[in-house]
């Protein structure tokens, strides 16, 4: 092999590969948990600082939420009375760096040492011990990965971005974006120092509120329930879960509500058989306008059976709101499921009807495909046809 070869192949075993399996994959990772519980992992970043995380440790306390602080060694030995009012109130201090250095730009002992020397600095001054270590930038080079595994931490990044640091961010920006993705079981990064700190520190108070007037509550990243190392099963979930992006855009599919922890997509459809006749008399030919729902399967599959039926009683008052509201779903005559899930959908008011067999075999196909990927038996019940009509349906739920 030429030097050539060899300079790249050893940039792509240094960085290329950590960045893709670490980075961005997450592998071996914690990265979010369950979607069973209305909690998240509150963290925050670069700090402490001394103008800006004071206000953060408010905002928490007031609330009476729990985080976790990334910190920098060398700005938690500057303020130690920060760290330990941290503590002392119930939060998680962790490691991000001896300062603030992304991975690629360090010589490989340096990178290699970080994780280290900087847990014990920060374990002095916390008197907890640290577990965890979040790189800045949550960049990753093989010195890095080598360098946690001789410290014994373990890597910790996150599922969903506040993005405080953008130029142009502003207070009400970055909420209305954690709001609109928000999902049960997210480590949400955010920042108590540097730019970040100009729209995170205002705008906490109120998106603890809205965090509290739906249910949820923020919770330490090692409290979190479900938070386990990202392996196999997950990264088979997130890869569904980025079928399920591409299947919405393709279908004009939102979350109902324009909420990511609504229980149900729905989209605009044609009814996809005919000669059905509802209940109430509405008769229904293969392309009647419709509404199409589908069910967000990850959380579907942590709440359980029992706990999803009483989701589904209130994530449907959000799509009754979208029927009236959506210009795109005005036109309504019908609203309907193709799925396994029949049983559980006629406990909250659907109809049940058969499908055509060619139908049944390629959606049970479909079905136990997503049981495999979500760790379960593929012993798919028989897809059937829930439905209603948009009367019906908006009596039950509007």
């Amino acid at each position: 092999m030429k030097r050539g070869g060899w300079l790249a192949a050893g940039l792509l075993a240094y960085a290329g590969l950590p960045y893709l399996l670490a980075q961005w994959a997450n592998l071996g990772l914690l990265r979010e948990g369950k979607r069973a519980r209305r909690e998240v992992a509150l963290t925050f970043d670069d700090g402490p600082d001394p103008q800006a995380t004071p206000a953060v440790l408010d905002a928490l306390q007031a609330a009476g939420m729990h985080a976790t602080f990334f910190v920098l060694a060398e700005r938690a030995e500057a303020h130690p009375e920060l760290v330990r009012r941290m503590v002392d109130e119930g939060h998680e201090v962790q490691a991000h760096a001896l300062r603030h250095v992304h991975a690629w730009f360090r010589s490989p002992w340096g990178a290699f040492l970080d994780p280290g020397h900087a847990a014990r600095r920060i374990a002095a001054l916390s008197g907890q011990p640290v577990t965890l270590h979040r790189p800045p930038h949550g960049a990753y080079t093989l010195a890095t990965v080598l360098g946690q595994r001789r410290a014994g931490l373990r890597g910790a990044h996150w599922s969903l971005e506040g993005s405080d640091w953008r130029a142009g961010a502003t207070p009400q920006g970055v909420q209305d974006t954690l709001l609109r993705r928000l999902v049960p079981g997210a480590v949400i990064v955010l920042h108590d120092a540097g730019p970040g700190a100009r729209v995170t520190a205002p705008m906490l108070p109120d998106l603890l509120a809205e965090l509290r007037g739906r249910g949820y509550t923020s919770v330490t990243l090692s409290a979190l329930d479900g938070l386990a190392p990202v392996g196999r099963p997950a990264l088979i979930r997130r890869g569904f879960l980025g079928l399920d992006r591409v299947f919405d855009r393709l279908g004009h599919i939102r979350p109902a509500g324009g909420r990511a922890d609504n229980l149900f997509r729905i989209g605009p459809a044609a009814f996809p058989v005919g000669g059905v006749t509802l209940a109430d008399g509405t008769r229904l030919t293969k392309g009647t306008p419709g509404t199409e729902f589908h069910v967000n399967n990850p959380i579907l599959v942590d709440l359980g059976p029992r706990a999803s039926v009483r989701q589904a009683r209130e994530d449907f008052r959000a799509v009754a709101r979208d029927l009236q509201e959506r210009p795109d779903l005005r036109g309504t005559e019908t609203v309907y499921c193709l799925s396994s899930l029949s049983p559980l959908l006629a406990l909250l008011g659907f109809e049940t009807h058969d499908l055509p067999e060619a139908d049944t075999a390629r959606l049970r196909r479909w079905a136990n495909v997503l049981r495999r990927a979500y760790g379960n038996a593929p012993q798919a019940k028989a897809p059937k046809l829930s439905v209603l009509s948009r009367e019906a349906f908006l009596k039950l739920y509007g």
